[in-house]
């Protein structure tokens, strides 16, 4: 009962910040971007809270389970996207844009603005849509647990996760987004980095000594599971890391909480102490992945380890927190990929094409609106897969080789064309929903003599048909119109 009250508890908190924080919302600069004022501290907690969702908790901890210490390469994905994000983050502010797409326009025209919401549409409902799945699955999994409902069959779609749990969530969710936007978000955010961080930290441990030790855990995994080293094929080990990598240079998500921060500097200091922060959580995760599969063997669904793990493998106390943190994790990447995706709506298509003249109170309404039309989409999504792992980085893939050329651009390359970035984010989205509908991974792995078990994943070939189609569109075409630039 003690996982069922701490899960309650945040729910409470999580609506009763909404509530309150709602009353401050009074237009799109406070329903999307928190006013432009946030701190450093909030800043931090609200970035690590939005990257580390289901992917992490869920997708990294399935391919852990499996793969062991090799799936530790995960986090250089998005670590070196980073890296990058310190000086994107101050280019972008400078811009002063409410959306990337804001800026996409400025440099290549309305039909970058079109392309490009559409592609976060695509990427970002389909990422909401397994949050829901994935708050579903905690949900009746801690209600099972406490003896409360009966259990269903865990690890297929009409398991665990049933159609009405599904929708709870997505009410409860769509409801907390729609009441305050950032105001409140990036303050259960800042709880959900505390959570984590000691959910995690205090639970790793714990986890490996009851295994018997770092020998006795190592012990259970195949020999290739047990030693961190890179993948043998260049193709696999971009296949890993350039989806997180795209996706964190152009994240609309991430860039709206810069867009947020009250200064440069703080921009620039919490994307520099994201860093740290990303590997340490994600680190944990995938560890307690491999140290779990030593206590439990035999799961159905890998990717439930950790939750697993809270509710039968460690005290009550300490599993307590865990399922709040896991509940935690994802609640805070569905409503932020949520209110992205409204904010897009609004702005990019409302107050852009529909309606220019709009109030604020107008713009407000849309935007809380919106974001129920957004979860409806989602949650109708949410039954087309289960596999965390793969929905998740194909997500990724759609929305990095579709924006982040074209953004990059933008900012760097005062030779880029409005013909080159939208036949570039035409083409790459294209091609990468074609390998993937085709499922031309392992073929083309063959094909190019790679090992056995290789695969060349659908970031691989979209992402290179983005730069030459950027870049040789661009070349061949007239030059852009004088001052379209963004750069410096």
């Amino acid at each position: 009962m003690l996982a069922l009250l701490a899960v309650a508890a945040y729910i409470a908190v999580l609506l009763a910040v909404g509530w309150v924080k709602s009353a401050q919302a009074r237009g799109q600069a406070s329903f999307a971007l928190a006013d432009r004022r946030m701190g450093l501290v909030v800043l931090l907690g609200t970035l690590l809270a939005t990257w580390t969702g289901t992917g992490s908790i869920f997708g990294q901890a399935e391919k852990a389970y499996a793969d062991g210490l090799p799936t530790l390469i995960l986090p250089f994905g998005p670590v070196l996207g980073f890296l990058a994000l310190i000086v994107l983050c101050t280019r972008v502010r400078r811009h002063g844009a409410f959306t990337l797409q804001d800026l996409l326009e400025a440099r290549f025209g309305p039909a970058a603005r079109v392309i490009g919401t559409a592609t976060l549409l695509l990427a970002y409902l389909v990422i909401v849509s397994y949050q829901f799945r994935a708050a579903a699955t905690v949900l009746e999994r801690v209600l099972e647990h406490a003896g409360l409902v009966e259990g269903g069959d865990a690890g297929t779609a009409s398991g665990v996760a049933h159609a009405s749990t599904i929708v709870i969530v997505a009410l409860v969710v769509a409801a907390y987004t729609a009441l305050a936007g950032m105001l409140s978000v990036s303050l259960t955010d800042t709880l959900t980095g505390v959570l984590m961080t000691v959910g995690l930290l205090v639970a790793l441990p714990w986890v490996w000594i009851q295994a018997g030790g770092t020998q006795a855990v190592l012990a259970t995994l195949p020999e290739h599971a047990r030693t961190f080293a890179p993948p043998a094929s260049a193709f696999e080990l971009l296949s890993l890391t350039l989806p997180t990598l795209l996706l964190v240079l152009g994240d609309a998500n991430l860039h709206s909480r810069f867009l947020s921060a009250r200064s440069d500097a703080t921009a620039r200091t919490a994307a520099t102490l994201l860093i740290p922060a990303v590997l340490c959580i994600d680190g944990a995760i995938i560890l307690l992945a491999v140290g779990g599969r030593a206590l439990l063997p035999d799961l159905p669904q890998g990717g439930h380890i950790v939750l697993e793990l809270a509710l039968r493998s460690v005290p009550p106390v300490l599993g307590a927190l865990l399922a709040a943190t896991i509940l935690a994790i994802i609640v805070s990447t569905a409503d932020s990929y949520l209110l992205t995706s409204a904010t897009a709506l609004v702005r990019d298509v409302y107050q852009r094409f529909l309606r220019p003249a709009a109030t604020e109170a107008q713009l407000l309404r849309a935007a809380r609106l919106l974001v129920f039309v957004c979860a409806a989409v989602a949650l109708a999504m949410s039954f087309a897969s289960d596999r965390y792992f793969r929905v998740a980085f194909f997500a990724y893939t759609i929305y990095g080789v579709g924006i982040t050329p074209p953004l990059l651009a933008a900012l760097f390359w005062k030779r880029a064309t409005p013909a080159g970035a939208v036949a570039s984010m035409l083409t790459a989205t294209a091609t990468a929903i074609v390998w993937q509908t085709l499922d031309l991974s392992e073929p083309a792995a063959r094909a190019l003599g790679q090992p056995a078990g290789s695969v060349v994943e659908a970031v691989v070939p979209a992402a290179l048909v983005a730069g030459v189609v950027l870049i040789g569109v661009s070349l061949l075409g007239p030059r852009s119109l004088p001052g379209a630039a963004v750069h410096e």
